[in-house]
């Protein structure tokens, strides 16, 4: 070997053992570093988050009972109405021409009663000079005094009598129930007229005001809408496959997304019976303990955070240190310096991110939290403390 093989071989050797010592400390052929924690046995609190929004329990339409044009309005939207407030007016048009009329026809029934009063008090009169007439005749015929003839043209005149009377009353009938009619097709104007001004029918904040002064509207259409403040809810989505649980009077942790980091207290107040067909989801309302200040608006969205009963102690680990592995979900065991994949039934978990291990370890285990890249049963590890760029 000449001086040249030499040299080569002098550089090479310590080339290739520099690769080598790299390779098994930092490549691919080096300890996978990893994270662990102890399998310990404990009581959890499973807790269900979902995403909802504000709405309002109670809201009010207020409009006209027949179609018109609006006359003024008299809120804006933001504004704070107590019960009874004018809201807004319509334009009365014609509407005192015929309460007018209908009064002048009341009047006019009214007289109609009394001349059909008048009338059977008439009648009624001429009825018992008929009666009296018939008995005075049929005693002087008993007497011998009278004919049969005159007795019975005296009955019938009691007869004609008395049906006239009859027909008198029926006519008095009549007219006192046009005089109702007339009434109560006036006090149906009178009604009418009334509604034409809107009125706040409870207290209320001003959500929509919908048309403005000089537009026409049909009978139904909301000119304003109100809802009660203190009625705002949330109506919240949980998914299916955790709403286990899930019931009235629960405590609730409600963060509006306009208040972000600011906590509010709550409860459920109930759980829909029909869930979301599409999404899969579960559908709760949750009210507010206390009703936030300032206001927050109707159909922002909100973050809810329902806690669930504490469930009976078992294992627990990190949600991170599950893995799915072949399709099963499972844990690394630590055993010394090698691996071993254990697959798991997982139970509940909580938002602090523990899940309870039903089956596939014992309390007391040593398991993988997070690695350095991938791990495989035969890889070799090495404990660290934390991860560069992962959360202790």
């Amino acid at each position: 070997m000449n001086r040249r093989t030499w040299a080569l071989l002098g550089v090479l050797i310590p080339m290739l053992a520099l690769f080598i010592y790299v390779a098994l400390r930092s490549g691919p052929l080096a300890p996978v570093p990893v994270t662990s924690t102890t399998v310990e046995q404990l009581s959890i609190t499973p807790a269900l988050y979902g995403i909802g929004t504000v709405e309002a329990r109670y809201s009010h339409k207020i409009g006209p009972t027949t179609a018109g044009r609006v006359k003024g309005v008299y809120v804006q939207v933001g504004d704070r109405v107590t019960a009874g407030q004018l809201l807004g007016e319509m334009d009365p048009v014609d509407f005192e021409e015929r309460i007018a009329a209908q009064e002048a026809a009341q009047k006019r029934a009214a007289a109609g009663v009394r001349a059909a009063e008048a009338l059977v008090q008439e009648v009624t009169a001429r009825q018992d000079y008929a009666e009296s007439q018939a008995r005075r005749y049929e005693s002087l015929l008993r007497a011998g005094s009278a004919s049969n003839e005159t007795v019975e043209a005296k009955a019938q005149e009691l007869q004609v009598v008395t049906a006239n009377l009859a027909t008198a009353r029926a006519n008095l009938e009549v007219a006192r129930q046009e005089l109702v009619r007339v009434g109560a097709d006036r006090e149906v104007l009178i009604q009418q007229k009334a509604n034409l001004r809107l009125l706040a029918p409870a207290a209320g904040l001003v959500t929509v005001r919908n048309v403005d002064p000089g537009t026409t509207v049909v009978a139904g259409q909301p000119v304003v809408e109100l809802i009660d403040p203190a009625s705002l809810w949330v109506n919240v989505r949980f998914e299916q496959l955790r709403a286990t649980g899930l019931r009235p009077d629960l405590p609730a942790r409600i963060v509006l997304r306009s208040q972000a980091g600011r906590t509010i207290a709550g409860q459920v107040l109930r759980v829909e019976p029909v869930a979301d067909t599409v999404t899969e989801e579960t559908l709760a309302k949750v009210v507010f303990d206390t009703i936030p200040e300032p206001l927050p608006p109707v159909g922002e969205l909100v973050e809810v955070t329902v806690a669930l009963p504490a469930l009976p102690a078992a294992p627990v680990v990190p949600n991170a240190s599950v893995q799915r592995v072949g399709g099963r979900l499972g844990v690394w065991l630590i055993k010394g310096n090698s691996l071993q994949f254990a697959p798991i039934k997982m139970g509940a978990t909580d938002l602090d991110g523990r899940v309870q291990i039903l089956e596939g370890v014992e309390p007391g285990a040593q398991v993988v939290v997070y690695s350095g890249r991938s791990l495989g049963a035969h890889a070799r590890v090495k404990l660290v403390e934390r991860l560069p760029g992962v959360s202790p």
